[in-house]
């Protein structure tokens, strides 16, 4: 098995820094995306149920 030391590069650290930077701003576009998916299957169960329950037994 070769050891190689864990000495990152000059491009590396920079690649490093960005990619800890995107990491500290957090999972917010996951939250939003979430947010939207469930929004959408919300307000088609409503207009189901308004289109076909309530249609159905209204009188």
């Amino acid at each position: 098995m070769i050891v190689e030391p864990n000495l990152p590069a000059e491009g590396d650290l920079a690649e490093q820094q960005r990619v800890d930077a995107i990491v500290a701003r957090g999972p917010g576009g996951a939250f939003t995306l979430a947010g939207v998916a469930v929004a959408i299957v919300m307000a088609i169960w409503f207009a189901f149920y308004l289109l076909v329950f309530v249609a159905r037994g209204g009188a």
